[in-house]
């Protein structure tokens, strides 16, 4: 598989934790921290950073932009460097488009969120409904919470959030084939409520579009 197809399935669970911003006390403990941001973040605005790693732990590919999102099922997840890729969702479907393929993958939300890390981001349930949700020991001056999916078709094997002072820093997302995907996090800006139109998406002129 491809970095470009790749990053179409990664991204649902990227967005995931990759937006949570959460109003605690610095330093408590890492559960308490996104379970506060589950309650008190509805929308947020910052920067990532995205490395897939291999097994050996080697960079394979790296890229870095922006995000913003709005609960429920509303979010907008663009890289910038080194190619230009944007995934929009607007509560009812998922939108990916390959601006040098110039080409728009399309579905339905709740079928590319559900049992992915997205779910507990962008849904109203329970989390621990989808996950099973455990506190790990402190890393890299980061409280941490790791995340494994109930389903056995979620398409990976286990998600671990660093969270500092209510806002997560880190977070790492390991698949069935060895590899892994860090992002990092950062110009978190908590209810900034982002202008609607960033969660609207009009395929381009002339662009290729599948699955609609």
């Amino acid at each position: 598989m491809n970095g470009r197809r790749r990053f179409v399935a990664v991204l649902p669970m990227v967005a995931a934790l990759a937006l949570g911003v959460a109003s605690t006390v610095a330093r408590a403990a890492a559960l308490a921290q996104l379970r506060a941001f589950l309650a008190d973040t509805r929308s947020a605005r910052g920067e990532f950073t995205q490395k897939v790693l291999r097994a050996d732990g080697s960079v394979a590919e790296s890229m870095s932009g922006d995000f913003a999102f709005a609960r429920p099922g509303r979010f907008r997840w663009e890289v910038r460097k080194p190619f230009e890729q944007l995934l929009v969702a607007d509560g009812q479907r998922l939108w990916f488009y390959d601006k040098d393929l110039n080409q728009v993958t399309v579905r339905q939300l709740s079928d590319a969120l559900a049992s992915t890390p997205a779910a507990i981001l962008f849904g109203d349930a329970d989390p621990e409904r989808d996950f099973r949700l455990r506190e790990l020991a402190q890393r890299d001056g980061l409280e941490w919470v790791e995340a494994l999916p109930r389903s056995k078709e979620a398409g990976f094997e286990r998600i671990a959030l660093g969270m500092r002072d209510g806002l997560p820093v880190s977070m790492e997302v390991a698949d069935a084939f060895g590899r892994t995907t860090v992002f990092g996090f950062g110009a978190i800006a908590r209810n900034a409520s982002p202008a609607p139109e960033l969660f609207r998406f009009v395929p381009p002129k002339g662009a290729d579009v599948v699955g609609q």
